[in-house]
């Protein structure tokens, strides 16, 4: 099968999945334990409160991303999708395809609106202020008038639902759509916290250098994860499903130490370790939005020097309900450049990565670029992979504190790179397999 008529069979499947969103996909992702067994129960939970809306914007930096990959005018990329925003910052360096995939169908209904909007809103400032207000009365009107004739039916049937509280949900977007899904709810419920303890996260914007940052987040934010309540609930793993945390990296973000120290760390880098004037990471923690006055807390497909390079490459596009490696299976041998993981596999077991990896082997072309982020400092594949599996790529571990460095939106532990070999890589498995088989 070529990989026209591979795109245009995974397409109509798509498509047809989307009719009738199959929950079965997040359960063989999540669940590894018994219901009956702790573990198991938290799984479940966590299932339950991930199948609806959960990730307003997405939360991996766009720029340690770009630098990594190396896109060029060739590049074939799969993503997960999630808030849809890093395939739309993809677009702006003009890949030859982004095939992005997600297994909540919530989020590829985001992914395809933003899409859509880009395609068929007639300027830039009506496209800002659907995705950089989102609180605006006119992007209903926008919606009905340029979008929605342009969806496809699960989409449109997705943001035309009706929802007892908002109505449409499409409303989303006259509300502050980052204050809405799992991650947005989860905020809020932060900054009322805050203010419990008598604080107010928004003032860290108000910083004019980095040492009023610190000075800020020390006396403010950062004596409210000493409080025994606090401690106690950061502790609790259903506190942090809102993260999009599960059961299963709970623990690797935890660690040996106390999760209220990690969450601290964590948010300390994000309000401190850079700039507040374009982090726009840190505008949404902190001010629940992005800056709309200066434009510069803003997404890089949000900027208006993109806008034209954005609608250009709308068209390259492609977005599923499927796994990963579902997806991978589909796809013909050598026929992708780029992976982008996400977390995705901190929620994997051994043989879920090898199933995986060997589908990468299958379907990258020689130096293709694999990059994930994982809840703890160091790549799960060192364990888990077969030697051989694993002997296939090159690996820099001393490269994932830089990139972490450099990391605006400061939630990960570690950023991870991967390089398939080629024939090299080949040839040197082959003889490590051999040394192992002779000893």
């Amino acid at each position: 099968m070529t990989a026209k008529a591979a795109d245009k069979n995974q397409k109509s499947q798509d498509d047809h999945e989307l009719e009738k969103p199959d929950p079965a996909l997040l359960k063989s992702a999540v669940h590894e334990h018994k219901l009956t067994s702790k573990k198991g129960l938290l799984e479940r939970m966590f299932t339950l409160s991930f199948r609806g809306f959960v990730y307003p914007q997405i939360w991996e930096d766009p720029e340690v991303d770009l630098d990594a990959l190396k896109l060029t005018k060739d590049s074939r990329i799969m993503t997960i999708a999630s808030g849809g925003c890093n395939v739309m910052n993809y677009l702006t360096e003009s890949p030859a395809r982004v095939k992005a995939i997600d297994l909540n169908p919530a989020h590829v209904a985001l992914t395809r609106l933003k899409i859509a909007a880009i395609k068929y809103l007639p300027d830039y400032e009506s496209f800002f202020a659907f995705f950089g207000h989102a609180d605006e009365k006119r992007n209903i009107e926008n919606y009905d008038k340029y979008i929605a004739p342009h969806l496809d039916a699960f989409s449109k049937a997705y943001w035309e639902g009706w929802s007892p509280l908002r109505g449409r949900r499409i409303n989303y977007f006259t509300k502050n759509i980052y204050q809405f899904g799992l991650l947005g709810r989860f905020i809020s419920v932060v900054h009322v916290l805050a203010k419990i303890y008598g604080q107010d996260p928004r003032e860290i914007l108000t910083a004019k250098n980095a040492q009023e940052q610190g000075e800020i987040f020390d006396r403010t934010l950062g004596p409210i994860f000493d409080k025994k309540f606090v401690r106690w609930l950061c502790n609790m793993p259903p506190a942090l499903y809102g993260l999009g945390i599960p059961p299963s990296q709970f623990d690797d973000l935890k660690g040996d130490a106390e999760m209220a120290d990690v969450l601290k760390a964590r948010l300390r880098r994000l309000a401190v370790d850079f700039p507040i004037e374009d982090n726009y990471f840190a505008w949404q923690a902190f001010g629940r939005g992005y800056d709309r006055e200066n434009k510069q807390a803003i997404p890089r497909y949000l900027k208006e020097k993109h806008y034209q390079t954005l609608k250009d490459n709308a068209d390259k596009v492609e977005i599923h309900h499927t796994t990963i490696t579902g997806f991978l299976q589909s796809q013909p041998q050598g026929s992708l450049d780029c992976y982008v993981f996400l977390d995705a596999q901190d929620w994997m077991n051994a043989a879920q990565l090898n199933t995986l990896w060997r589908e990468v082997v299958r379907t990258a072309r020689p130096g293709a670029r694999v990059i994930f982020r994982t809840a703890g400092d160091d790549s799960p594949l060192t364990g888990a992979l077969t030697p051989e599996l694993l002997a296939r790529f090159h690996y820099d571990p001393s490269a994932s504190e830089k990139a972490v460095s450099k990391d605006r939106s400061s939630i990960y532990g570690g950023f991870h790179v991967y390089t398939l070999g080629g024939e090299v890589g080949l040839q040197k498995a082959r003889k490590e397999s051999q040394q192992k088989e002779g000893q």
